[in-house]
């Protein structure tokens, strides 16, 4: 098994052209707070209980991507036309555009499962406008304010403190149908993967593996029932298993690289480097990849990505409303040492 040096490791893993200085998030935090004061200016004398919640209270950090009943918040369906428009302008502060575009066709896919699930008996209800919207706290550059958005296969959760965003995570992106098998009116288009770079760069990733460092990425033959610690408001704790980059080719940590940066494009540029900010002040070459399941598509399989700063797992084992096996695809990135802009325990 070939071996790197770790210095040359942090180099190769994270050259991402990212200066301290460069990581700073105030500009984020001044769109959010400018896009927030006008969501809430929009809302009537009946929205705006529901619309706002101290940022101390504990639903802050109630958040999950099942379709649940109940949540906190304003629901999209119950927004105006305004008021929806206001709404997007505030997730558009948090995300780049494709990150934007992704979260977009995440909510598109409910109008899939929907058709998919007709005639079912005991199936949730499937709406793309079912994602609500709840504020934390006053929006400004004093003081700690956030927010959140979410519903099924999608949550965002964001805190600001003084002007900085502290806290871009618990952070899901989901997709039933992972592909798309059948074109539904108002769903995206047949061969559409929704996070199709999230998948296929890590199974590349773990093929480039020679049969020594294989034996340490393969855990399991049986990928879990799903990713760990869902819906709780800490992260998953456990000590990191698999390979680390350290123990990686420059070839493999180019492919490893190109897996991070995928999820942290995600984001708008300055939250994406202050995420790289954190993972380079740390120990780049203890981040570990394992994996759990096939090591091929269409069979069940799960991986996990963890460092000193965070972990984020995927996991595609569940099958689409058509039969599909795993295409069905749940994505989690959680940071081990501000989850919800909270210092950890």
């Amino acid at each position: 098994m070939k071996r790197l040096a770790l210095v040359p490791c942090v180099v190769l893993l994270l050259a991402l052209s990212v200066r301290a200085a460069e990581a700073d998030t105030s500009p984020v935090a001044t769109a959010m707070a400018a896009a927030a004061d006008s969501y809430l200016a929009s809302l009537n004398a009946d929205q705006l209980p529901k619309a706002v919640m101290d940022f101390n209270d504990p639903a802050r950090r109630d958040w999950h991507n099942i379709p649940k009943p109940e949540r906190k918040g304003i629901q999209y369906r119950d927004m105006s036309a305004e008021q929806r428009e206001r709404c997007h302008a505030l997730i558009k502060s948090a995300l780049s555009e494709s990150g934007y575009e992704k979260a977009v066709r995440i909510m598109s896919l409910e109008t899939n499962l929907r058709e998919g699930e007709k005639g079912q008996t005991g199936t949730p209800f499937r709406d793309p406008e079912r994602y609500f919207l709840t504020i934390f706290g006053k929006p400004g550059a004093a003081g700690d304010w956030g927010w959140s958005f979410e519903g099924h296969h999608f949550s965002l959760n964001f805190a600001i403190h003084d002007g900085q965003v502290v806290g871009d995570s618990p952070s899901f992106w989901g997709a039933n149908p992972a592909t798309v098998k059948i074109f539904i009116e108002g769903g995206p288009e047949v061969g559409t993967r929704t996070l199709a770079n999230e998948e296929q760069l890590a199974f590349d990733l773990l093929h480039s593996f020679d049969d020594a460092q294989r034996k340490l990425v393969l855990i399991a033959d049986k990928a879990p029932d799903d990713y760990r610690n869902a819906g709780n408001p800490e992260p998953p704790r456990e000590p990191p298993v698999g390979l680390a980059a350290g123990h990686m080719t420059k070839a493999q940590q180019d492919k490893f690289k190109a897996l991070l940066e995928t999820y942290l494009s995600h984001l708008a540029k300055p939250l994406a480097d202050r995420r790289v900010e954190e993972i380079k002040s740390s120990n780049p070459a203890a981040i570990h990849f394992a994996w759990w399941g096939s090591t091929e598509p269409g069979v069940g399989h799960y991986y996990r990505v963890q460092g000193p700063t965070f972990v984020l797992e995927l996991v595609n084992i569940q099958s689409d409303p058509a039969g599909n096996k795993a295409n069905h695809i749940h994505s989690v990135w959680r940071n081990l040492s501000d989850d919800f802009g909270v210092a950890s325990k």
